[in-house]
């Protein structure tokens, strides 16, 4: 009797152990996707994301200014749009204008209701001005390029009327080098390939015109062309080309523990973006690596190879995406890479990147270095994480993650440290939870990779 009763003791014993083990691991183990771990940063594309956002605010400046009668405005128009360049107290935006003497231009003029008094305008310098008339110049000479990627987007979209609405196309504009003028004009200049279209409801549509069987050929595949590895198929249909991987040093243990579902993933032959998805059951590989293809596809056509993922996320079921989407992209951690700065999180093509840079540069990439260029801004590692324009002035980084923010060193010793598996699987739980992607859906636009004028009132 005795014997029966410790052993009930040491059951009882056993189960609030076990018990206390998963209060304390769900009261430790967060379910922020921000808490990734930090062993699981790229930090040379962290730094691109700065370097992105760091130009985001600069041309936001350059697009509010080059709107205004003769191209100046008040500085006090300028301060109030302080929220939406995301610039943390105690900077203004006097302060991030003085960091760019080489573009922008302050002066001083009599106040018209007070001789005593003076007003700040702000203009352009004549580099600036040189380099306005430049982007008009590349916008137009890149209009066809986006015309074709436009074409190729409604040529991707489910549905036998191939359209997209219109108000998410406008989120990629900058991302694919759409002009200003793109909703009220652009989009109207090329009706041999799209037109407009309103439904019953007053949405408006962009629906193809003219399907271009030339077209219906991934990127991936054009490489392969290209190489003579690949013939050219005759209609999209099943492709078996691999996807490239790129992985850090730090993901060494990482590529191991998965190597097994990335080679079977990797062989898996799957639909064209361009194909008819309908026939594809939800949850299923072949399902989700087509929803890779299209991804990968899309940030083909970028400018950075990168976009904000809650821009995908509205075309989820324009393109027969899955609604875990975030999902998806951490998973195929070769393929993409997820950046979790800020609110609004990025995702990158993995190979197209070497280290922080571009392998390939587009003309519009290279006039956004230029403007970088003319400032004070100098990306650089640092013990403290990315530094530049006097530290965290001019980013979104919050001080916790820049301190999380490692050098290639610090990289390579995480490797051979396996704390963080664990974590890296709880986000992959964490995202489960719908509230995850909402969250991302309702984020401001001053966490965006793009800033838009839509939101900046009129100063008259």
């Amino acid at each position: 009797m005795q014997q029966l009763k410790r052993s009930q003791q040491g059951h009882e014993k056993l189960l609030l152990t076990q018990l206390f083990k998963t209060q304390s691991r769900s009261m430790t183990k967060s379910r922020r996707v921000q808490d990734r771990s930090k062993k699981k940063r790229i930090h040379h594309l962290e730094t691109a994301v700065e370097r992105w956002k760091a130009h985001s605010k600069l041309q936001f400046l350059i697009d509010l200014i080059k709107g205004q009668p003769e191209q100046v405005t008040r500085l006090s128009h300028l301060e109030r749009q302080r929220r939406l360049l995301s610039l943390k107290p105690p900077h203004t935006v006097l302060h991030f204008l003085r960091k760019s003497p080489n573009l922008f231009d302050l002066y001083s003029h009599p106040s018209s209701s007070s001789s005593s008094s003076s007003t700040t305008w702000c203009g352009f310098t004549s580099a600036a001005e040189a380099l306005v008339a430049e982007l008009d110049a590349l916008l137009a000479s890149h209009s066809e390029k986006a015309a074709e990627r436009v074409a190729r987007l409604l040529m991707m979209s489910s549905g036998d009327e191939k359209r997209l609405r219109i108000d998410k196309i406008a989120h990629f504009r900058r991302d694919f080098g759409f002009p200003e003028d793109f909703r009220k004009d652009w989009i109207r200049g090329f009706p041999e390939l799209f037109r407009v279209v309103v439904d019953v409801d007053g949405v408006e549509h962009l629906e193809l015109v003219e399907w271009r069987s030339d077209w219906a050929v991934t990127e991936l595949e054009r490489r392969a062309i290209e190489r003579g590895e690949y013939e050219r198929p005759d209609a999209p249909g099943l492709i078996s080309l691999p996807f490239p991987l790129r992985f850090p040093p730090n993901y060494r243990r990482r590529v191991a523990r998965h190597a097994g579902y990335i080679e079977r993933f990797q062989s898996l032959p799957y639909l064209s973006p361009y194909a008819d998805a309908r026939g594809l059951r939800v949850g299923t590989r072949e399902y989700d690596k087509r929803a890779v293809a299209v991804m990968h596809e899309i940030l083909s056509f970028t400018l950075e190879k990168r976009i904000v993922v809650d821009h995908l996320t509205h075309f989820r079921s324009e393109f027969a995406m899955p609604q875990k989407l975030m999902r998806l992209l951490l998973r195929h951690f070769g393929v993409f890479y997820v950046s979790e700065r800020g609110k609004r999180f990025s995702v990158f093509l993995m190979d197209a990147y070497n280290k922080s840079e571009l392998i390939e540069k587009c003309p519009l990439v290279l006039w956004k270095e230029k403007v970088l260029g003319l400032t004070e801004y100098r990306s650089r590692k640092t013990k403290m994480g990315v530094s530049g324009w006097g530290g965290n002035m001019f980013s979104d980084m919050e001080e916790e993650d820049a301190l999380l923010v490692g050098d290639e060193d610090e990289e390579e010793e995480d490797d051979d440290n396996e704390d963080g598996e664990e974590e890296d699987d709880d986000v992959l739980e964490a995202l489960e939870d719908e509230g995850t992607m909402s969250e991302l859906e309702g984020a401001s636009l001053t966490d965006d990779s793009e800033l838009d004028m839509g939101e900046v009132f009129d100063p008259r």
